[in-house]
């Protein structure tokens, strides 16, 4: 059987890469102190020492950099949700695993969740969809992969539907925690962490009577 070999980029395509990412991570790094409604794209483009015009080559406006943004943020995360999930579903385990993987998923990527806790509710409409999109994909996925515990038996699918979306809740809020004990705001991150554990086996323990109601 024949393959068709995949050509090497060209030096043009490259260079468009390696802008397109230097965009991106401008954008990022003047992200940590502003919203993006606020940021103007020659900010970005002053940064990355080219001329506005050539944004456009990459994106149509601000908001469409933005989703990219969304998508790098939270795109890695889904895999962190999927093992966490596929593990046996032993309470404590999973509760522990969950929290685990926040923190160090938060300690790796400050600035993508930063940018994603701030513009939830920001200003720009698009990237406040991109972020509705991919949560209530979060959900989906939380809600799909819960129904398979034996305590889901007899769940309604709304009702599967609404646990899903109270453990991802539960994950930004818990995300935005462990941000400010990074920067020394609030509760250390142990505390945070014990919080986060104690609001988990509280979701736990109404899931194990919720038919009982």
């Amino acid at each position: 059987m024949s393959h068709t070999p995949t050509s090497a980029p060209t030096a043009r395509e490259a260079q468009k890469a390696r802008t397109r990412r230097a965009l991106l991570d401008a954008g990022l790094r003047l992200l940590e102190h502003q919203s993006l409604s606020s940021l103007g794209l020659r900010e970005v483009t002053r940064v990355v020492g080219v001329a506005p015009a050539a944004f456009y080559r990459h994106f149509r406006d601000m908001g469409d950099l933005g989703v990219a943004l969304v998508e790098e943020s939270l795109g890695s995360l889904h895999e962190v949700v999927r093992e966490i999930l596929a593990a046996p579903a032993d309470e404590e385990a999973r509760i522990e695993r969950t929290v685990s993987a926040i923190a160090r998923y938060v300690r790796e990527q400050p600035t993508h969740i930063r940018f994603v806790v701030r513009e939830r509710h920001g200003g720009v409409p698009a990237v406040r969809a991109a972020i509705g999109a991919e949560l209530d994909r979060f959900a989906d996925e939380v809600a799909g992969a819960l129904a398979n515990d034996e305590v889901s038996q007899g769940w309604s699918a709304q009702d599967m539907r609404m646990l899903g979306e109270l453990f991802v809740d539960h994950m930004v809020m818990t995300a935005s925690a462990f941000l400010d004990a990074a920067l020394g705001e609030g509760p250390d991150e142990e505390s945070v962490a014990r919080t986060a554990r104690r609001r988990l086996l509280l979701i736990s323990t109404g899931r194990r009577h919720w038919l009982d109601r």
